[in-house]
């Protein structure tokens, strides 16, 4: 599994106490979206097509500790958007580090040279750093030239630093497993990174570019030759083993929409991160109003193409938690891994 031992332990301890509550439905991952500006237009995604009312939106510091303060997820991983555009978003990561959230700040690194000196290394902040291939593929999933070489030189530079970086993989269509396996050899060996997530690109109706998506059976199809690498033991993924049975088709689940939350400036987003119907005002509402028994796998054409971790990661973490043998796995997983506090 990869990720720090002090991230595992304190998740584990919120997952045995809220079973220790039996509460039924508990968030994992608090998704912030502060904005949904950015600084590119990725052939595949569809989150940033808004008027430019919304667009010029931002929440508040203050609005995102209290969406921390009110959901109670001990991880919080500010998207969007580009999170640094935001002229704030050093005081946002600050304030979430005082509330001890462990924060994911996920970025496409063209503006990350100019934060990493106001955003102070901590072992609750992980700069995640969006890669979809080497320099030609990643180019062209952002649709910009020099971005790729851009990240790295940003990934480089926050490592020099001592800042914990991981990367978000999304594949698509015209992913090789050869060059994903490529990639991720260049993740773990050149530069190093803490842990990679990896995760099928969602089919999004407003995605500038409709047919870079896969189809479920496409997509494991896919994941089964990625990780059927000779060099996959190499590969520190921040992901249980049993999301990983799921991507090649050896474990079938439902998705868990509840488990990662989304507050944007629109409001707490329903039902999940990837589709947004409608927006309830606070977080109780969100849970407790929600129709959830309506979305998922077999219920929803929306989610009929949808392996995405964001869905189906905190499935996967509640399958772990229930099962001795699985817990084991992923033990050996975070240990092998070399997490780090």
């Amino acid at each position: 599994m990869g990720i720090p031992l002090r991230q595992a332990f304190a998740v584990s301890r919120y997952l045995l106490k809220q079973k220790l509550l039996r509460k039924e439905r508990y968030p994992l991952v608090l998704m912030l979206e502060p904005l949904y500006r950015c600084n590119l237009e990725c052939e595949g995604c569809g989150k940033i097509q808004h008027p430019e009312e919304i667009l010029n939106t931002y929440l508040s510091p203050e609005e995102c500790w209290e969406a921390a303060d009110e959901c109670g997820a001990p991880v919080v991983s500010i998207a969007g958007g580009e999170p640094l555009i935001h002229p704030k978003i050093d005081e946002i990561v600050e304030g979430l580090i005082e509330r001890k959230k462990f924060i994911y700040l996920c970025t496409n690194a063209i503006l990350l040279d100019r934060w990493l000196p106001k955003l102070e290394p901590s072992p609750y902040l992980t700069i995640s750093v969006h890669m979809d291939g080497l320099r030609e593929q990643h180019d062209k999933a952002v649709d910009r030239e020099g971005v790729f070489d851009k990240a790295v030189a940003g990934i480089r530079k926050a490592k020099e630093q001592g800042y914990r970086v991981s990367t978000n993989t999304t594949v698509f269509n015209d992913s090789s497993p050869q060059e994903m396996g490529d990639l991720f050899n260049f993740l773990m060996d050149d530069l190093n990174v803490d842990g990679m997530m990896v995760s099928p690109g969602y089919d999004y109706p407003k995605a500038p570019n409709q047919s870079v998506f896969l189809r479920r059976p496409e997509m494991i199809s896919t994941f089964k030759s990625i990780l059927d690498s000779p060099d996959r033991r190499r590969w520190r993924f921040f992901h249980t083993p049993v999301f990983l049975d799921f991507l090649q088709g050896e474990r079938a689940m439902q998705c868990t929409a509840w488990g990662n939350p989304t507050r944007s400036v629109l409001g707490w987003q329903r039902p999940c991160y990837l589709m947004n119907e409608s927006y309830a005002e606070s977080f109780v509402e969100l849970i407790e109003e929600t129709e959830w028994e309506r979305y998922g796998y077999g219920r929803d054409a929306r989610c009929t193409n949808c392996m995405a971790h964001c869905g189906y990661e905190a499935t996967a973490v509640g399958a772990t938690m229930a099962s001795p043998l699985e817990g084991v796995r992923a033990a050996l997983g975070t240990l092998g891994g070399r997490g780090s506090s």
